[in-house]
């Protein structure tokens, strides 16, 4: 859910520091005020369009900072980590600037981004339903996912598309057999001698890494051997050796201990000091006799080199990639030797066709049961929001799984249609004139469908175009209840929806004489703030004891609604 935002120099708004709850918020305001800012902002937050127009008079640049909580939305945290934008796995802090060239920058959790990816976190994060946005509730998929929801198909959804892509593979590896059979029995035979070129050479990574170990040791064992026996002499063969020159030292110190107790320090460390030269010679003794002196073994060692580079060079890869060659190779040859089957894979396309077939049509069925009851809900909850007479229907229309459209999603798209009065036609809900209508029936949709769980914000704007008194409650009234289960903001013109929000803000706007325009402004209203803003909105500007005490028996109201 969205828990802070920040707007900075953005059409007249110079510094907004907003933080939200869960549940459901209210902006209201005066007309003009600039209510839609907020949105505004947060759309262009979320990849809308970007103009120097947006941003406030003699600044140089708009910023919009959002911060979203997704401790409860792992199809976001997830959709994080393949994009590799991940920053605390609880929030998601997303930065939109424009400046006063045009230019855009877009970040993530800090990381810069494009605007496409800003736009698919969009999708997952918040949803706006108004009059002049664009919402997803108009594209087919989203209707279907609804559809799908609501019916608790998701684990056949998934199955459904798993059959149709195994079919469909089968499918392609047979077309590509029939055209390129021959094609494939020559390189089968290519595959067949090139792994057993590389598997001769028995050759490993860490052979590889032993072999230049043994290479370096061997083309410098005369200096090795030298520098062994020059270090043996100094430190235990010759007449002054090191180890014969600090027993005599610790001989004398040893005597004078009785003398001064004080050089017991010193005598202990030099005494540790010769245990660690006897123990540095034995090594040097040990490496020395492990030394290999038979000059063949160079010979035989790039031998071995040289045959491994060759073969490297042949493929052009490093020598060490060669086993990773050979399993490539390997899998190739076994994708082959299937492919070559056709008998076999004619029967694997048919079974999977039918596997997908039956499951297809058993999501077909839960499809069609599940529209006629979304349908029915839809069309009673229109009958109370100022749209008596109208209809929603679902349609399925059939698609074939082989055409452009694809079966991946079963046998049908899913279409919602409406009428808005009584005796008209149904149409594609996209085609609805109204932005009130369309706004309630989404409404009326995201209530029915709200345990579904899409988008866990839900901007509303205009739902209550053209309606007023009982209707305009039960608009309050089914935000409210949609609040329960998300994060829901809904600006408003009327007192009866402003009075059901647990959270209230209001816009305002005021002349600045000190730069000739105007400022808009954004603040959390306590109680009796309230109290005077649904008043305001129920009588005007005159505020009377009569409109301020209907305005109390509202809020009173709307504590007790469930």
């Amino acid at each position: 859910m969205l828990v802070h935002l920040t707007i900075r120099d953005f059409v007249i708004v110079d510094l907004a520091e907003l933080t939200f709850k869960s549940g459901f918020t209210v902006l209201t305001g005066e007309t003009g005020a600039g209510k839609s800012i907020l949105i505004d902002a947060l759309m262009l937050a979320l990849g809308g369009r970007g103009e120097i127009g947006q941003i406030r008079h003699r600044c140089e640049r708009a910023e919009i900072i959002a911060e979203f909580d997704i401790s409860a939305l792992p199809v976001m945290q997830n959709w994080l980590q393949e994009q590799d934008l991940q920053g605390d796995p609880d929030a998601c802090l997303i930065r939109r600037i424009v400046d006063i060239n045009g230019r855009s920058r877009s970040f993530i959790n800090g990381h810069s981004v494009t605007l496409q990816q800003l736009r698919a976190a969009g999708e997952y994060l918040v949803d706006i339903h108004g009059q002049h946005a664009h919402q997803s509730l108009l594209r087919n998929d989203t209707q279907r996912q609804l559809l799908d929801g609501y019916a608790g198909n998701e684990k056949l959804v998934k199955e459904v598309a798993a059959a149709y892509q195994r079919w469909q593979q089968l499918h392609q590896q047979l077309v590509i057999w029939q055209q390129n059979s021959a094609q494939f029995l020559q390189e089968r035979a290519q595959l067949d001698w090139q792994i057993q070129e590389i598997s001769t050479l028995n050759f490993s990574p860490e052979e590889w890494q032993q072999l230049q170990t043994d290479h370096n040791r061997l083309t410098h064992m005369a200096s090795l051997l030298e520098t062994i026996e020059s270090s043996l002499a100094v430190l235990s063969e010759n007449e002054l050796a090191v180890l014969e020159q600090l027993r005599m030292v610790l001989a004398r110190l040893h005597q004078s201990l009785d003398i001064d107790h004080d050089l017991k320090s010193p005598y202990d460390l030099l005494e540790s000091a010769q245990v660690q030269l006897q123990e540095a010679v034995y090594e040097l003794k040990h490496y020395q006799q492990s030394l290999d002196l038979d000059p063949q073994s160079l010979h035989v060692v790039e031998e071995r080199i040289t045959a491994i580079h060759a073969l490297a060079r042949k493929y052009r890869i490093l020598p060490e990639a060669l086993p990773e060659l050979l399993l490539e190779l390997t899998q190739r040859l076994q994708t082959l030797s299937n492919d070559t089957d056709g008998i076999g894979l004619t029967e694997a396309v048919s079974a999977a066709k039918h596997a997908y077939d039956k499951l297809a049509n058993k999501l077909s069925s839960k499809r069609r049961e599940a529209a006629a009851k979304l349908a029915q809900q839809v069309t009673e909850a229109m009958q109370t929001l100022a749209m008596a007479g109208g209809c929603f229907d679902i349609v399925l229309n059939p698609v074939d799984p082989d055409g452009a459209q694809g079966g991946m999603h079963g046998l049908e798209q899913v279409e919602f249609k409406v009428s808005t009065h009584k005796n008209l036609p149904t149409r594609p809900l996209a085609k609805v004139a109204s932005g009130g209508e369309l706004s309630r029936i989404s409404l009326a949709i995201q209530v029915i469908t709200s345990q579904v769980g899409t988008a866990p914000t839900l901007i509303f704007d205009e739902v209550d175009a053209g309606i007023g008194g009982r209707v305009a409650e039960i608009v309050g009234k089914l935000l409210r209840q949609l609040g329960k289960t998300r994060q829901v903001f809904c600006i408003t013109h009327l007192a009866q929806v402003a009075s059901m929000g647990e959270q209230h803000w209001q816009v305002s706007k005021a002349a600045q004489s000190n730069i000739g325009g105007v400022m808009s402004a954004i603040r959390l209203l306590t109680e009796q703030e309230r109290v005077e803003e649904i008043a305001r909105m129920l009588g005007g500007m005159k505020i009377t004891d009569t409109t301020r005490q209907h305005a109390i028996e509202m809020l009173q109201g709307s504590r007790s609604t469930p």
